[in-house]
């Protein structure tokens, strides 16, 4: 019995010197995924610093809060504040443009104006703080809601995933900052344990979707085709601004342009392709669509896309070639909207298309 003390003590000193923190796990999951994304360019540079900056504020978290380094504390809203900027930014070139523009780089300067708070009014940390995440995921959202979820730059062919990873991401921006005022709270009335407990169910969980859906390849922007197409639209008109949108004429030189060169069949296929194509703005394009069809861009382009896959399993090909010859990247996609349209999966298709000749 006289030595059950020491080794018990052993044991949990052990247990403690192994066990890490929630943030810390979050850090290294985190940080593994950018090496990966690194070498393997599976995102784009701006998805690839919002992964390192949710990687970096989760180790900064897990210094302050479980290892005591308090010299961190005050980094640490200044290295929190780049997060929802750069998703900010990385939702504006990937959805709305394909290259950033000079006035974006303000919005970077977010963790400048908050190392300048933490500095003259640490007061206003809170809430300034609070503000950046709720005010970016709401603009996130919002844009979304205008956009009817049409994003310029992604491709087609991954339908409504683009805009879902998105508003995950946008609602997870939003949680971070309710798990802040939650910590606020719980100090103000005195539960000193509670940071910490926040810390690991909200704060980390947000930062963990947040780096983990930027890497998908959905959200990944369609590469290297759209500046061909600027050049192949150089001798076109410039974009019609006419607020009334002529609907008949774009879906006429739609339909006409579809059936013509099968742009259906390009799996980097964009709205901003098809726009720049037709001569018409964004808007108007996407306006015209849904009033003709009732359906999002997206959702017409794939339509195509199914029906030319059909016509491949009927002539016998397999379903991985029917998948990559009309126009889709990835076999769930192609699933999901192939049984959108037909009501079956691409085999049951072929199947009963096999039975009954």
């Amino acid at each position: 019995m006289g030595h059950a003390r020491p080794d018990n003590a052993r044991l949990d000193s052990a247990a403690t010197m192994i066990a890490l923190p929630v943030p810390l796990i979050v850090a290294l999951l985190l940080g593994f995924l950018f090496v990966r994304a690194v070498l393997f360019e599976k995102t784009s540079r701006l998805l690839g610093a919002l992964l390192l900056a949710c990687a970096v504020q989760s180790i900064v978290v897990s210094l302050v809060h479980y290892y005591g380094v308090m010299d961190l504390r005050l980094v640490q809203p200044v290295t929190a504040s780049l997060i929802p900027a750069l998703a900010w930014v990385a939702f504006l070139e990937g959805g709305v443009r394909p290259r950033l523009q000079f006035s974006d780089i303000f919005h970077l300067a977010a963790p400048v104006v908050m190392a300048g708070v933490v500095v003259l009014v640490p007061i206003l940390i809170d809430a300034l703080l609070g503000g950046l995440f709720v005010g970016y995921g709401l603009a996130i959202l919002l844009a979304l809601h205008r956009q009817g979820n049409d994003l310029a730059h992604m491709r087609l062919a991954s339908g409504p995933v683009p805009a879902l990873i998105w508003r995950v991401i946008a609602i997870a921006l939003i949680v971070s900052a309710l798990s802040d005022a939650l910590i606020s709270a719980a100090l103000q009335l005195g539960a000193e344990r509670a940071p910490g407990i926040i810390l690991s169910i909200f704060s980390s969980l947000a930062l963990l979707a947040i780096g983990f859906l930027a890497l998908s390849p959905a959200i990944a922007m369609a590469r290297d085709g759209d500046e061909a197409v600027e050049v192949q639209s150089t001798d076109r008109e410039e974009p019609k601004a006419d607020p009334d949108i002529p609907v008949a004429e774009i879906m006429a030189q739609l339909e006409e342009l579809v059936g013509r060169e099968k742009l259906y069949l390009d799996p980097d296929l964009t709205l901003a392709r098809i726009a720049r194509r037709l001569g018409y703005p964004l808007k108007q394009v996407s306006t015209a669509i849904n009033a003709q069809t009732g359906e999002n861009v997206s959702r017409y382009i794939n339509k195509h896309r199914i029906e030319h896959a059909c016509r491949a399993l009927e002539a016998g090909e397999n379903v991985t070639d029917t998948m990559l010859g009309s126009g889709f990247n990835t076999k769930s996609n192609f699933n999901r909207e192939f049984l959108r349209i037909t009501g079956k999966t691409p085999s049951q298709w072929q199947k009963q298309t096999v039975t009954t000749r």
